[in-house]
């Protein structure tokens, strides 16, 4: 079971491990919905599709992932989960970097009209 977990506007988030230097988390993305176009100071991300189609902007680039396929976003790099299907999509994403804490994120565009880490 995750040690931490949250409900979001497009879904949720399971923390599944973490330790020094990085983080595991289970990303839920309901149908039709997407995560704020955001960056991050202190962390990459590796994201491992488990079910679902992702489709990810990273720089502007789209990139569509499907089960089994993985997308990589480098430290500094915008980028977006969406889930443009009628189906749950489910990520494991690994965060790597010195800090992997919620408040490192500069939403850059947001469907909720959220500013902050939440």
């Amino acid at each position: 079971m995750a040690s931490e977990f949250e409900q979001r506007p497009w879904g949720a988030w399971y923390v599944l491990d973490e330790d020094e230097g990085f983080k595991v988390k289970r990303i839920d993305v309901k149908p039709h919905s997407r995560l704020s176009y955001q960056t991050h100071e202190h962390r990459a991300e590796h994201w491992f599709v488990v079910t679902g189609k992702a489709t990810c902007v990273i720089d502007g680039e789209t990139v569509i992932a499907g089960p089994g396929q993985t997308v990589d976003v480098e430290i500094g790099q915008a980028h977006r989960i969406m889930n443009e299907e009628d189906t749950l999509l489910q990520i494991v994403e690994i965060q790597m970097g010195r800090y992997t804490g919620e408040d490192d994120i500069v939403r850059l565009e947001d469907d909720y009209g959220r500013h902050d880490e939440s």
